[in-house]
């Protein structure tokens, strides 16, 4: 049961014990997962479901203490659901998540999600990150076919037990065990989800690129209400927005964003003079009560978009490979979205054992991805970036012009925050409605009659949209964003590991020619010999 707001359930989320039994171990696991977050835990238990034998590795089983992945959208819950992990958000003191509330100098627009047409328990989902990955890993481990267990993960591993390298198939893990020893698991399939600090980026992909925008700053705060319940509320605030949220009956996060690459020397007094100021009006007693009594927490942001190269016995998985600004709370959503899409990749393949097959039959899962992720992404990033003040005019037409459009209500609001939720992830209306926007900008500009300084920042408004969204666009992939199917699948790396695969078959066959030719001939001269000595003897 979903926790309302002032209904209060103590949170029992009991440890995952880690399963040390390895003379237990099968010679070759169906599945190796590296890293239980929500999707590495997601994924194990819908493998278990399937009957695969799953191991599932993870650094540390206990409770994560996080800021962020503490709402879930939605469309990340019907994926949730879809998974068959619905139940996951119960017993945590989740709190359902109708919409969002935006401020902007003093004034709300109120958006709710669209969830006419589905079940009445399709809302949002806001918690403390580290109780729901709990219930994640419970359910994993709860499968008969799913071992958990506490490792480091030192390197991925080829079929001779040495390191692997590109052009290879990956045939399992070495992993630092909780007894110390250094040990090897093989599998058939490596599904690597280690999160955003993945050690495992760059070796399985071309080419990684990495942004750190801004840092997020947190607080907690107690025994207040929102201004707008069971909604998220975004702070237009300057420099960059401020988030509220709850994330249990008695509890609200603060997220403040703070861009740059580094955080102000006095981050209190920054937080005290800078933004106190700019918080509501009923919310900012408890954010300086905060300040005084609360750790104040920091994380910094990442945006990360990779080229994967697909070898055959691996695949990448989550953050790992993927993240956008987490302004808009999506994370999680394309993490469900894809485990969900790869689990029913794998589901048709009776078994693993053969790494090329595997490939080919995941080989669309980079691409068939992209209109639910690239979506998210692009919305998450270009939204990041109209709502951060740059000093621009037409930049400020563009932010203003974006508030307003959402709070017309009607259409204006209802297919944004489609979006937004992740039930309606598609790229088209995105740019539909992120070009409305600026056109809207250029119409209140106009009004009520044309001048020179008017047409001037029309010109330079639909310059600032276009500045924002085209490149994230480009950098997702125009073909794999809004033709999936006419994109190229990433066949090379699996084309070469064939190749690989027949030369040494290849070399193996010769060898035992050369090493039969050789018998041959020793069996010819033993032959002269004997003949030589029946002559002698005679």
């Amino acid at each position: 049961m979903v926790a309302e707001e002032g209904t209060h359930f103590k949170s029992t989320v009991p440890p995952i014990p880690s399963d040390n039994d390895y003379d237990a171990d099968p010679e070759v696991w169906d599945l190796i997962v590296v890293g239980a977050g929500v999707a590495g835990a997601a994924l194990a238990y819908r493998q278990g479901k399937d009957g695969r034998r799953v191991l599932l590795l993870e650094r540390d089983f206990s409770e994560p203490d996080r800021i962020v992945g503490e709402l879930l959208q939605p469309g990340g819950y019907l994926m949730l659901k879809k998974l068959g992990l619905a139940d996951c958000t119960d017993g945590i003191d989740a709190i359902k998540v109708r919409g969002y509330a935006i401020l902007k100098d003093g004034r709300y627009a109120a958006v709710k999600y669209p969830t006419e047409g589905y079940s009445a328990d399709i809302a949002g989902r806001s918690f403390h990150h580290g109780r729901f990955v709990q219930k994640l890993r419970h359910r994993a481990a709860a499968q008969p076919t799913v071992t958990c267990r506490e490792a480091t993960v030192r390197r991925l591993i080829n079929d001779l037990g040495a390191e692997w390298q590109e052009g290879k198939p990956v045939s399992g893990v070495k992993y630092k065990a909780a007894d110390g020893n250094i040990r090897e698991a093989r599998a058939h399939l490596t599904i690597v989800c280690d999160g955003m600090y993945s050690s495992f980026r760059k070796p399985l992909t071309q080419k990684a690129d990495v942004h750190h925008p801004s840092f997020f700053v947190g607080l907690l705060l107690r025994d207040v209400q929102l201004p707008h319940p069971k909604h998220g509320h975004v702070v237009l605030a300057t420099p960059s927005p401020v988030l509220f949220y709850p994330i249990s009956p008695t509890e609200v996060r603060c997220l403040v964003d703070v861009p740059g690459a580094k955080l102000p020397a006095d981050l209190p007094g920054y937080l005290r003079s800078k933004v106190a100021p700019q918080v509501p009006d009923e919310l900012r007693p408890a954010f300086l009560e905060a300040l005084e009594k609360e750790s104040i927490r920091s994380m910094q942001n990442k945006q990360v978009s990779c080229q994967p190269l697909h070898m055959p016995g691996a695949l990448l998985l989550g953050d790992a490979f993927n993240m956008r600004h987490p302004l808009t709370g999506g994370g999680m959503t394309v993490a469900l979205s894809d485990t969900r899409l790869l689990c029913e990749m794998l589901h048709p393949l009776p078994n693993f054992q053969d790494s090329i097959a595997t490939a080919h039959r995941t080989a669309e899962f980079y691409t068939a991805r992209k209109p639910v992720s690239a979506t998210i992404n692009t919305l998450a990033n270009a939204l990041y970036r109209v709502f951060c003040v740059t000093g621009s005019n037409a930049h400020e037409e563009m932010r203003q012009a974006c508030f307003d459009y959402l709070a017309k209500g009607g259409a204006c609001a209802s297919g944004p925050v489609s979006l937004l939720s992740g039930l309606n992830p598609s790229p088209s209306l995105l740019v539909m409605h992120f070009f409305s926007v600026a056109l809207y900008g250029v119409g209140r500009l106009m009004h009520p009659r044309p001048t020179f300084r008017g047409l001037y920042m029309c010109i330079a408004l639909l310059l600032v949209a276009s500045r924002i969204i085209l490149p994230i666009i480009w950098a997702e992939g125009l073909r794999a964003v809004f033709f999936p199917r006419l994109a190229p699948k990433p066949l090379e790396s699996i084309k070469r590991v064939e190749s690989s695969m027949k030369l040494t078959s290849s070399g193996s066959v010769g060898s035992k020619l050369s090493s039969t030719g050789s018998i041959g001939v020793q069996l010819a001269a033993t032959g002269s010999i004997g003949a030589g000595l029946s002559k002698r003897l005679a």
